[in-house]
């Protein structure tokens, strides 16, 4: 990783939105940008917390191992914080690892400077409190459709979520993210080999078309049907 100080960052991710503007100084003195290239893991699971990241282009997936499998989490876009799971009164390593998938640039924040950010500013600790809320539901209903759905309900369940979280601006039947069937079954919880024939089936019943790894929703009431679809209805 390449770590630089430089004055182009534009201010937009979740940190610098909710500060005071009297703080924005006080974050170009502390940050530090970082070019990170594509497929390079700049968080280890386990690794001592540093500080706190923040995504300025680019693409990340944060993921876990559980035994030797890699599970997906979730994706960071331009705007988006990454390494807070680590932020803890119980625990001082991160929890997750961090991986780019397109070359990355990074705003980083040392975790000392960060905690004294969300005491001077409530309306980021609000923001964040919000976004934790957000993810642990998210995560609890990710924790359910393994247990209450099958693969191609909760890829179909995937895909809506991709689209609704990426999709934004964009063409509308394009989920808005490049993934590789590697990372797909990873983040959908199941093998290369089942997501590959899944993503077939989804492509005959009419449903997607894929394009090397661009994925276009064509029928969203049947994606949706499949998402709320229970083993044994």
């Amino acid at each position: 990783m390449k770590s630089k100080k430089t004055n182009t960052c534009d201010h937009s991710c979740l940190m610098c939105r909710y500060v005071l503007q009297d703080w924005l100084g006080q974050i170009d003195l502390h940050r530090k940008n970082i070019r990170v290239k594509k497929g390079e893991q700049f968080i280890t699971e386990g690794e001592e917390v540093r500080g706190i990241y923040f995504v300025q282009s680019g693409l990340v997936k944060v993921h876990r191992n559980l035994g030797d499998k890699e599970t997906i989490v979730r994706f960071a876009k331009k705007g988006d914080i990454v390494g807070h799971r680590g932020v803890s009164s119980e625990q001082s390593v991160y929890p997750i690892s961090a991986t780019t998938l397109d070359v990355t640039q990074l705003c980083f924040v040392e975790l000392p400077f960060f905690l004294s950010t969300l005491r001077i500013n409530p309306e980021l600790s609000y923001r964040l409190m919000l976004f934790f809320a957000d993810e642990l539901h998210l995560s609890e209903q990710k924790m359910a459709n393994l247990a209450q759905l099958s693969v191609k309900n909760r890829l179909a369940w995937s895909l809506l979520l991709l689209h609704r979280v990426f999709g934004e601006g964009i063409d509308n039947e394009y989920i808005g993210i490049d993934l590789s069937k590697k990372d797909l079954a990873a983040y959908v919880g199941t093998t290369y080999e089942t997501v590959y024939r899944t993503l077939a089936e989804l492509v005959d019943s009419g449903a997607i078309t894929v394009d090397k790894k661009k994925i276009f929703i064509k029928n969203r009431s049947f994606l949706d049907s499949l998402a709320a679809e229970k083993y044994g209805e």
